[in-house]
């Protein structure tokens, strides 16, 4: 089942707060990660659905829960 657009960027918002938050920019989160900058980028516009192992890798990567990207 495909998720809801706006659930997409709702979610892509949290993650780039996140990031911002920890004052890294989308390359070094991509780095750390392991995907492009482009793909972080997608993610935090909400234009892709990123895998829930994608999801639990950005969360490791920002310090928090998974369950913190989706609220």
């Amino acid at each position: 089942m495909a998720i809801n657009t706006r659930k997409l960027v709702t979610l892509g918002k949290r993650i780039r707060d996140l990031r911002k938050e920890q004052k890294l920019t989308q390359e070094q989160l991509a780095t750390e990660i392991r995907v492009t900058s482009a793909y972080v980028g997608f993610i935090e516009q909400g234009k892709r659905n990123p895998s829930l192992n994608t999801l639990d890798t950005i969360a490791r990567a920002l310090g928090v829960k998974m369950s913190d990207l989706l609220k």
